[in-house]
């Protein structure tokens, strides 16, 4: 059974834009992973080669880098999603990426969710989409969720948090993650169903006070 440092914890960044500040944001949350001794890793979509999922069964002429991302989110135990909103839900980019995946890749594991949007609401919709999505795929979605608002001006030059409460809420996402996978695989099953039952309610992913 793993011990925190033995739980692998994957994000994965749905936004293309160079300067992406759901990369900034996934690369927060797994550092909250990294607070609890978990092992992470960041896996940036820009970087990989994906084909538009079609539903074809042939994946003969897919390229490489479809089964790589299968590979490395099959070998985590939790993970997080990030995404920006657009139009009320996730990024094209993201569910692309999760239609090339499936029950393998997601059944069972820790899932964790962070958005960004330009406007003041915030996120919110597109981290509930992913939510749905997650819950389809049997995977077990954390209770905390992070959305930044006003993303255009959350960040410092260096890609860290302005608020440092923001911050803090967005690195509880990636240790939620990383306690419950560590709790799920371990032989601790009865403290995992009672930190999650404990755990505290979702506010939704609004703007902090």
């Amino acid at each position: 059974m793993p011990d925190h440092h033995e739980v692998r914890v994957v994000g994965i960044c749905g936004s293309l834009r160079p300067g992406s500040y759901t990369l900034m944001t996934v690369q927060a949350a797994l550092a909250g992973a990294e607070e609890l001794g978990a092992r992470t890793q960041l896996v940036n979509l820009g970087d990989y080669d994906l084909v538009f999922c079609d539903g074809n069964k042939n994946e003969e002429t897919y390229p490489e880098d479809v089964f790589r991302l299968r590979r490395e989110v099959s070998a985590a135990h939790g993970i997080i999603l990030g995404t920006p909103e657009y139009h009320g839900g996730c990024s094209g980019v993201i569910k692309n990426a999760l239609d090339l995946m499936g029950f393998e890749q997601f059944e069972g594991k820790m899932i964790g969710i962070v958005g960004v949007a330009g406007g003041q609401q915030g996120a919110v919709n597109a981290c509930n989409s992913l939510r749905g999505i997650c819950r389809n795929l049997h995977a077990w979605v954390v209770p905390e969720q992070a959305s930044v608002p006003h993303a255009w001006k959350a960040f410092e030059d260096d890609g860290s948090f302005k608020d440092s409460k923001l911050e803090e809420r967005v690195k509880g996402v990636g240790r939620q993650v990383a306690r419950f996978a560590f709790l799920h695989g371990s032989d601790k099953a009865l403290d995992f169903v009672k930190a999650w039952e404990e755990a505290p309610v979702n506010p939704g992913g609004g703007q902090e006070d």
